[in-house]
This record gives structure tokens, C-alpha cells and sequence, in this order.
């Protein structure tokens, strides 16, 4: 027979392995070229593994929830040129050989009229400890007992509470999070914005805007342009430190924070300094789709130098962002909210947002970072000056 393995593809140095969060095909299906066949979580990111073939699912070596590493194998295919016109398989054992590992709390081929002693020693334990009768499981429907053991290793219910593993994204997330705790000396500045000029822009062009090019004109995409131009003069903002060294980085490398089902993601625009503001919202617009879809790869989310992160969206005031690392630096941008605000010694009502910079102290210093804050305020406070990059 023809028979192709199933690979965990090549995983970067910076990932040490991936979960198998789900199979999307079952042992005898037809498997079409290109179709998805299994999802990998890695701490960074969802990974799809496509058919290269046409055939039959032949066996699947690794189960969900598993462990892999890169290039392991993790099942196989038969190959099938004419695959409609071979339909009759030759899996059946093989399917019984499966389902009896995933039902091995019972015996699913004679499930009625048991008695506690026609079980093992640990399943009896087992039953005891989960206060099952042999009346339930006289009367339990073999679907249940398919995914009795999975529920009981995934999910435990103790006194109305309902506890859950953690995935590989939030796991590293938490590492990350305190890895920027113990490692910085975290200090937080703000600023407010008059964001009345942006706003009168996209009212005025919004519409011009996405009939030409079939996107919403947004804010963060001037978040984005004026963080770029800000960097030219503050180039410790845009640095990481590594052991006794201070590595300044010649590119422009910019996370926005996205908040998806499986955790946040800080996916990455590139060159931001030579993109204008209309591909800037073209490629916000296509990492908001990818998260959502679960399809950004692991290069969205490598490299980036400083991030920016919107909890405005969510209605957020003011926040105090932590810095992603090794980034020495991250802008929260926040709801805009009409407020009574002095102009030309007049009180007036004014769309404010608040700015929040939060900054590593070890190698960022009060001057540069309220400097850098201060410089982001004026340029969206007149934004023909990104427009003209001045």
C-alpha cells in the first residue's frame, strides 16, 4: 500500500513543542487534498496541518491532547488516486482497536447486565470514586462512555466549581507576563489626547475611504503611524536589553494587541515606517481576520519591537499596559470620551483619550519616555504632520 505520514511541521527554536487540540478527521474518512486534518496550539499560536494527498485516513498515532514535538509523526494516510471510486475500506479493525482505547473504562461490546465484579481492580476504584452504580452503567449510552474518560481528565466538578487545564497560549502568557515582572522596573506615564482633528478626518473621508479601498478608516492605524515616527527620535524605546548590552534596533516592528477566543495575541506590522496609513489599515485589517480565524503564523508574531495595545475597545478609562518582552516599552490607547476641556482660555467639550506608556525603567529614563509620550500627543493632535512624516 501507499501509505504518506502525517508530520508535525518544523516549529522555530523559540517553540518547544505543540498540543494536538484537535483531529478534524476520523480514522476510514476521505481525505481530499488540502484538507485541514488536525489543529496544533503552540504557546503562541494555532497551527492547521493541510493534506499534500488525496486518500484515506489510515491511523492516527497521537490523540488529542497530546504532547508533539517538530517532525514527529502523528498518523497516516493511504493513498487514493480515484479516491470516489474506492470507497469500500479496509479499517475496520483498526477503528475497533481505537475505540477500544478511548472506551477502556468499560467494555463497550457487552455493556449490559454487569456486575461490579466484572471489572478491574482500578476501574472499580474508578466507579466508587465517582459515585457510579452498576445500574448507570447497565443503563449508560455508549456515546457517554466514549467520552467518560475525556471529561473526567479534562474537566473535574468539585463542590459547584469546574476546573479546566490551561492551554498552551495562556500558559504562555502567564510565563510571559511574569518574566516582564521580575525582569523590569516598570513604570507607567500619561497623557491626554484632543482627538477632535482624527476624528473629524474620518468623518469627513470615512466614506471616500472605504469606497476606494473596501476598509474602514480607523484610529489605530494612526496610533500605529504616529508610535513609528516617534521612535526616530526616542531610539531607546525602540531597544531591548541583552545581558550588558543595549541592542538598538534599525526597524520599525509594531505589535497590536488583539484579544481572540483562545487568549491575546500581539501580532506583528512590519516596516511601519515605510508603510502610509492606508496600508497600515490593510494590514490591521488582515491580522484582526487572522486572529479571529485562528490563522496567524508563527512569523505575525515574532520580531516585534514596541506594542501597541487598545483596551478602548473594550471601554477601558486608563490602564497601566505591561510591557511585552524583551520590548522595553508598550502605548495602551484608551475609550474617547467627550469631556469639558480649556481652549483658547474657552471651556469646551472635547473627544479626550488617555495615553498610558509604560516604560523599563533599567534602561528608559523619565526624560525619553514623557518625551516620546508627549511627541505621540502632538502628532495626533495634528495629524497632517504624519501625513507629511514631520
Amino acid at each position: 500500500m501507499n501509505i504518506i505520514n502525517i508530520i508535525v511541521p518544523e516549529l522555530p527554536e523559540s517553540v518547544n513543542n505543540a498540543i494536538i487540540i484537535k483531529w478534524h478527521k476520523k480514522l476510514g474518512d476521505k481525505i481530499y487534498l488540502d484538507d485541514i486534518l488536525v489543529e496544533l496550539e503552540t504557546d503562541k499560536v494555532v497551527l492547521e496541518i493541510p493534506a499534500t494527498n488525496n486518500g484515506i485516513l489510515n491511523s492516527i498515532l497521537v490523540e488529542n491532547g497530546n504532547i508533539v514535538q517538530s517532525q514527529q509523526i502523528i498518523g497516516t494516510i493511504n493513498l487514493k488516486k480515484n479516491l470516489d471510486q474506492n470507497i469500500k475500506l479496509n479499517l475496520i479493525n483498526n477503528k475497533k482497536k481505537k475505540l477500544k482505547e478511548k472506551t477502556n473504562y468499560f467494555n463497550i461490546e457487552n455493556i449490559t447486565n454487569k456486575t461490579i465484579n466484572d471489572f478491574s481492580p482500578s476501574i472499580r476504584r474508578k466507579i466508587k470514586k465517582n459515585n457510579i452504580t452498576i445500574e448507570q452503567i447497565n443503563n449508560f449510552n455508549i456515546n457517554k462512555i466514549k467520552n467518560f474518560k475525556k471529561k473526567e481528565e479534562n474537566v473535574s466538578l468539585i463542590n459547584n466549581q469546574k476546573r479546566v487545564k490551561m492551554t498552551q497560549i495562556r500558559k504562555h502568557i502567564s510565563k510571559r507576563l511574569m518574566e516582564s515582572k521580575n525582569n523590569s522596573v516598570m513604570l507607567t506615564t500619561f497623557n491626554e489626547v484632543n482627538m477632535q482633528k482624527i476624528i473629524d478626518i474620518r468623518h469627513k473621508y470615512g466614506e471616500l475611504f472605504k469606497q476606494k479601498y473596501k476598509i474602514k478608516l480607523g484610529l489605530t492605524s494612526f496610533h500605529v503611524k504616529a508610535v513609528s515616527q516617534a521612535l526616530r527620535y526616542f531610539p531607546k524605546l525602540n531597544a531591548f536589553i541583552d545581558g550588558d548590552d543595549i541592542i538598538y534596533n534599525n526597524i520599525y516592528n509594531i505589535n497590536i494587541a488583539l484579544s481572540t477566543e483562545r487568549g491575546l495575541l500581539a501580532p506583528i506590522i512590519k516596516n511601519t515606517n515605510d508603510l502610509s496609513l492606508i496600508e497600515i489599515e490593510k494590514k490591521i485589517k488582515e491580522l484582526v481576520n487572522k486572529g479571529n480565524m485562528n490563522k496567524l503564523s508563527i512569523d505575525d508574531l515574532s520580531s516585534g519591537n514596541f506594542t501597541i495595545t487598545n483596551g478602548g475597545v473594550f471601554g477601558s478609562l486608563m490602564s497601566t499596559p505591561i510591557i511585552n518582552p524583551p520590548q522595553n516599552a508598550i502605548l495602551g490607547i484608551h475609550a474617547i470620551n467627550n469631556r469639558p476641556f480649556v481652549l483658547n482660555n474657552k471651556i469646551s467639550i472635547v473627544p479626550i483619550m488617555y495615553l498610558a506608556l509604560s516604560y523599563n525603567h533599567c534602561l528608559i529614563d523619565g526624560k525619553d519616555s514623557i518625551g516620546f509620550l508627549c511627541l505621540i500627543k502632538q502628532l495626533l493632535e495634528d495629524p497632517f504632520r504624519l501625513l507629511l512624516n514631520i
